[in-house]
């Protein structure tokens, strides 16, 4: 079995350097083969990288971002609550309107029963 190859650099050191699978494989196909390589952004000693420039904003700034952000998600969820009654008015209505039908259709239903058992009822007088 064959260990991993690494080509160092003089210059580098190991806080600036990183694990790199190389384009070349192993001889005996079954271990990777892989180089240490400098990071694409080397930054002089003690120089630290901010996570990103717009990240920096005063408390005031944070205060006025979450604000806004606050009035967005309430204005968002007054219009949600609008439409979700003005589709409940309407589900309501369509509702009214059925219980109307069925009402009309069980009174015929009803007055067709009465008729049927007067046909069917034997009459004594």
């Amino acid at each position: 079995m064959q260990t991993p190859v690494m080509a160092v650099t003089g210059d580098e050191t190991d806080e600036e350097t990183e694990l790199a699978p190389s384009h070349m494989t192993a001889a005996t196909g079954d271990m990777p083969t892989y180089q240490i390589r400098a990071p694409a952004t080397a930054l002089p000693q003690g120089v630290v990288m901010a996570a990103s420039p717009g990240s920096l904003h005063s408390p005031q700034q944070l205060a006025e971002e979450a604000t806004r952000k606050r009035e967005l998600r309430l204005m968002k969820n007054r219009e949600a609550a609008k439409e979700c009654r003005r589709r409940k008015k309407e589900y309501v209505k369509c509702l009214e309107s059925r219980v109307a039908v069925l009402e009309v259709q069980n009174k015929k239903l009803i007055e067709e029963l009465e008729t049927l058992k007067d046909i069917c009822s034997p009459k004594t007088d």
